[in-house]
């Protein structure tokens, strides 16, 4: 009741610098369904219906969590429903959505994650299919795929030293990422101090040098950046502290092993990376399927424990064998091409409707008009 007319007001605006409104609406929110379908059955009906069959405007969903998803995200009476995952087409299904409404191309990102230099990835692009509008969007936003100069595993590790350099931390030294999310929360703090604690000991004591590296992203999140800088840290780790990063791509890029929150966003970031996962929190309900998306995929573990995170990561960056199977696995969940897949798809859609309206509207001109008994002609 309260929110139609608000709703409504903002979808009948003019779009940009036009002055008509939206030819589409794409929802990326979970409580963005029910209530915009509605009201484009109102404004194409002229006020006659808030039914489904009122409705012309095509209307698209964006799924935007990872491994479990609101109800509310699905409603049958969308034209498309793009989910990024097994689970949440299940869920889809589940909802009464056909299968003809379903697409899955996997969680759209950032544009920083959308080129790699990682064949492995490059070949997941690769495999994703389609023509035409998607390969000159890949080629404009230099994809790894088109970059065969750098297989190898020599080649990474060189790239990966590369940004290493560029990003002001030590050269090849096993390096964890742990990051807080934009607010810096999941207990940052804690985690960063247990963490950093247990590579100190683990570090080789008669090395001149750190033996590991610790990256911590705090985010927004000023306390705890000023108590990490603080905090007496060992020599054998070297440890970097930031506040807000606007270039994650490349610290993910420069780590080889990740603590961070349960977010989807970060998440599939992680995975186009080849970075193993160890997630330290979730928001129940919202996120909790992100940890069973992890797990069954091989590329990470669950534990709000600071102790445990400590040595479940120092565990990892003993076991190279280990660490390479995870970042394989990481790697196979990676969905890099899907932000580009999903885009087309939209421009594919939006360009089949406005064109059934160009040709509706020169048929209706076309047709004569009906004489009605009054001005027949008489032979």
């Amino acid at each position: 009741v309260f929110c139609f007319e608000p709703f409504k007001e903002c979808l009948e605006r003019p779009s940009g610098s036009t002055s008509k409104r939206a030819d589409m609406v794409v929802s990326v929110h979970p409580l963005c369904q029910d209530i915009p379908l509605k009201i484009l059955s109102s404004i194409d009906s002229n006020g006659k219906t808030r039914g489904p069959k009122g409705r012309v405007t095509p209307f698209v969903t964006v799924v935007t969590d990872l491994g479990g998803a609101h109800p509310t995200w699905f409603n049958p009476s969308v034209d498309k429903c793009f989910v990024p995952s097994d689970a949440l087409h299940k869920c889809a299904r589940d909802r009464k959505l056909d299968e003809s409404q379903l697409t899955q191309y996997g969680l759209p990102i950032r544009e920083g994650f959308w080129a790699t230099t990682d064949d492995s990835t490059a070949s997941a692009v690769g495999k994703s299919g389609g023509g035409g509008l998607k390969e000159k969007l890949a080629e404009s936003f230099k994809f790894g795929g088109n970059k065969k100069e750098n297989s190898g595993s020599g080649k990474k590790n060189d790239e990966k030293s590369a940004l290493q350099s560029k990003l002001g931390i030590i050269q090849n030294v096993p390096t964890v990422l742990v990051v807080g999310g934009g607010d810096g929360m999941g207990g940052i703090i804690k985690t960063a101090q247990s963490l950093g604690n247990k590579l100190d000991a683990d570090a080789d004591a008669d090395s001149d040098k750190p033996s590991y590296q610790m990256v911590v992203v705090c985010g927004s999140n000023q306390k705890a950046k000023a108590d990490l800088e603080a905090y007496p840290w060992g020599p054998g780790v070297n440890v970097c502290v930031n506040g807000f990063v606007d270039n994650m791509d490349e610290w993910m890029r420069a780590s080889d092993a990740i603590v961070t929150k349960a977010g989807p966003g970060t998440i599939a970031e992680a995975s186009i990376c080849g970075l193993p996962c160890l997630l330290s929190a979730y928001l129940p309900g919202q996120e909790e399927g992100n940890l069973d998306f992890v797990k069954d995929s091989g590329f990470g573990t669950y534990s709000g424990n600071p102790k445990v995170i400590a040595e479940t990561i120092s565990s990892w960056l003993a076991s190279p064998d280990m660490l390479e199977d995870m970042r394989n696995n990481a790697l196979k969940a990676a969905r890099p091409s899907a932000t580009l897949d999903i885009a087309k798809d939209l421009a594919d859609m939006l360009f089949a409707y406005k064109g059934q309206q160009k040709m509706s509207s020169s048929r209706t001109e076309s047709t004569p008009p009906q004489q009605t008994a009054s001005s027949k002609t008489v032979a």
